[in-house]
């Protein structure tokens, strides 16, 4: 059965919109930025990709305070995918559509805020709408209700590989007919003190660039040294083929296939070998071959092992320089369980737009002897089909697969 993307939609650092973010990433603006940091908590300067877009217009202060920034991001990107379907406000058949939505941390800007007022507030007042907007499934809840999708709800928290996990299960629900129309996506906003800490801590985050802190993120450079947090929301309306032509839709791309894997070896250090088996699996459910892939967006999140891994795994895959391969973290930062979300909709539009993003900031690599790394700006290509990869901490492993119709 084949399915259909009939909508997209985005909200990120660098800018609203699915084709705001196409454009920034096609011509290399980065939206990562300086961040002040804390002395008082001990937290160095940071670079971070932020969203400064207004959120939440037209919802009253009482409606607001059910949502976490998240879930806020979560309305933006959702109401621009559903409006490019020509969708009516809500499903027209809810029993017949779902929701799956993906996130690391849920609601950590509501739950660090209420560790605040517990520790230094007296007498502590936590705010009472705490626990819904804190919990994982929030997002995915406030979208269900908005629209009225009634037949499944999916809430996906596998760390990195979370919303793109939620879209691969998402296409399986499809096909096996429990729904005809599902919103997809992921949405993650961590950009606080304790979760910046905890990254700092780690050793995996980038140092701040003082210079140039727009390009303290460079994947498979031979000089990066760790990833860059960013926070948003993105989102899909993936239909059947059958109902997105029955109310004359028009189809953006196609979801061709879903692989999925688990390393099983390690917390935090990525095995090749589990990658391996998550973009075979993906090709062998999309009926391709690897030579049908004209376009890799990794999961390049520019730490010294991760990036090394990856290449190594898309070379065991394509082929030595085989495929495109471009990095868009560079730009848009770690969206961490947003992220497979949101470069699934960059992918979607390289293949519309057929102009593939560069790996921004590369100066040198050696990684670029296995694999063909595009620099120096966009590189104009037609490709019928193209892989997204998002590979997590705890071994969880997604690659999906979508193609032009």
């Amino acid at each position: 059965m084949s399915v259909w993307i009939t909508g997209l939609g985005a909200v990120s650092a660098l800018g609203a919109g699915a084709d705001a973010l196409a454009d920034a990433l096609l011509a290399g603006r980065s939206g990562i930025t300086a961040q002040p940091g804390s002395e008082e908590h001990a937290l160095r300067p940071f670079a971070a990709a932020a969203v400064t877009v207004p959120l939440a217009h037209g919802l009253a202060p009482a409606q607001r305070n059910l949502y976490d920034r998240h879930s806020l991001m979560a309305l933006e990107a959702a109401a621009e995918a559903w409006a490019q379907a020509g969708l009516p406000a809500t499903a027209p058949d809810p029993d017949r559509a779902a929701i799956a939505w993906g996130t690391g941390l849920g609601g950590s800007v509501s739950m660090e805020a209420s560790y605040q007022q517990m520790f230094t507030a007296r007498p502590p007042r936590v705010h009472p709408y705490t626990v819904v907007r804190v919990m994982a499934n929030s997002a995915a809840s406030h979208l269900a209700m908005r629209h009225q999708l009634r037949a499944a709800q999916l809430a996906v928290s596998n760390a990195c590989a979370s919303s793109a996990q939620a879209i691969g299960e998402a296409l399986w629900l499809l096909r096996n007919g429990r729904a005809d129309i599902a919103l997809v996506g992921g949405s993650e906003a961590m950009l606080h003190i304790g979760s910046a800490l905890g990254w700092q801590a780690m050793g995996v985050m980038a140092p701040l660039d003082a210079e140039q802190p727009e390009q303290s993120c460079r994947p498979f450079d031979d000089a990066r040294k760790g990833l860059v947090l960013g926070e948003g929301a993105a989102a899909l309306i993936l239909e059947t083929e059958a109902h997105a032509r029955a109310r004359g839709a028009t189809p953006l791309a196609a979801l061709a296939g879903y692989g999925h894997s688990v390393d099983a070896v390690h917390l935090s250090r990525p095995d090749a070998a589990g990658q391996v088996r998550a973009m075979t699996a993906a090709l062998r459910d999309a009926g391709l071959s690897p030579a049908d892939i004209g376009y890799v967006n990794a999961h390049g999140t520019a730490t010294e092992v991760g990036d090394a891994v990856e290449a190594e795994s898309i070379a065991a895959v394509f082929g030595t320089r085989a495929v495109p391969v471009s990095a868009t973290k560079a730009l848009h930062g770690h969206l961490i369980g947003a992220g497979g979300a949101l470069e699934l909709v960059a992918t979607v539009q390289a293949l519309r737009r057929q102009a593939l993003p560069p790996s921004a900031h590369v100066r040198t690599s050696q990684l670029s002897a296995q694999v063909d790394l595009v620099t120096d700006g966009a590189r104009d290509v037609r490709p019928r089909a193209a892989m997204s990869n998002s590979f997590a901490f705890g071994g969880s492993n997604v690659a999906l697969v979508t193609s032009l119709v």
